[in-house]
């Protein structure tokens, strides 16, 4: 039998108390040690062949541990799901305590924050078609010439790194600076969706979620400052201060993803690895479409 009790600490906290007790502690016992009964070395015994009061004194202490690693994410499992508890983050597993008959324990878990995703659909966009002009490839064509110390641009050197003519060079610089146009329009429309759809939305983000932010963003911070050669006790000088460097932007996309997540589990779109990308399609396929 499995009993749970949740407590709210907070608007995103919960403490949920789980005590499972009967056949099923027992019998996780029993299998974790016919498990172990089969491959122990115990001296004067072949394997699979000692006594079980001698597998209780040399591997009492195993078992115990190993029944815990196998039922303690089941049962939380089970439990969060009968509770429809939308959990964040991994639990805080605490006040263990197990015997043959009865395991407790308490998880203390992150849940999303209650919010109402409204007027998601049908957001205006402003889509401006990229235009590249003669500067635009001009530009290109100083940097390539600064770059690589020439005093011209002309059809030899065209030749030489793989086109026919200036001409043709030219006419690729165009299609790469479109694509790169059309890409950074794509983003701006991106960014006004977000924008849109988080301004008016407050609530209280979970801790460990930000928490996990942040330390995400310090660590490929540390390893950019790394790769630029900034010693090591410099770098660990520096991360307080970048801490709160990102929190602005750590709160920012936390909550643009839990928002994102409210979308995709009113949508029916699944929250995995891909969502926030699977969102931005949705808003974008449902947006209201203005051209330039």
């Amino acid at each position: 039998m499995t009993r749970s009790e949740v407590k709210k600490i907070d608007s995103t906290k919960r403490q949920v108390d789980i005590e499972v007790e009967g056949e099923r502690v027992k019998s996780k016992f029993e299998e974790v040690f016919a498990k172990i009964a089969k491959e122990a070395k115990v001296p004067g015994f072949r394997p699979g062949h000692a006594p079980r009061d001698i597998l209780e004194k040399h591997y009492s202490s195993a078992v115990h541990e190993q029944v815990l690693k196998e039922l303690i994410p089941d049962i939380y499992n089970e439990v969060i799901a009968k509770e429809c508890l939308d959990v964040v983050e991994l639990p805080e597993i605490t006040e263990v305590k197990l015997d043959r008959l009865k395991l407790t324990f308490t998880a203390t878990v992150d849940i999303s924050p209650e919010m109402k995703v409204e007027d998601y659909k049908g957001i205006k966009v402003k889509y401006e078609a990229p235009i590249v002009g003669a500067d635009d490839i001009k530009r290109y064509l100083d940097s390539m010439k600064e770059s690589r110390k020439l005093d011209v641009i002309d059809d030899g050197f065209a030749k030489s790194i793989g086109y026919p003519s200036l001409a043709d060079l030219e006419k690729s610089l165009e299609r790469q600076i479109f694509v790169q146009k059309e890409n950074q329009e794509r983003q701006k429309m991106e960014s006004q969706i977000i924008e849109k759809i988080t301004k008016d939305m407050d609530f209280k983000l979970p801790a460990s979620l930000l928490a996990r932010q942040l330390q995400e963003m310090l660590k490929q911070a540390k390893l950019d400052l790394a790769l630029k050669g900034v010693p090591r006790a410099k770098i660990d000088e520096q991360e307080n201060p970048m801490l709160a460097e990102f929190e602005p932007e750590a709160k920012k996309q936390v909550k643009t993803y839990l928002v994102m997540s409210a979308i995709a589990k009113k949508e029916n779109i699944p929250v995995d690895d891909n969502m926030p990308r699977r969102v931005i399609e949705f808003l974008l396929k449902n947006a209201d479409w203005k051209t330039a």
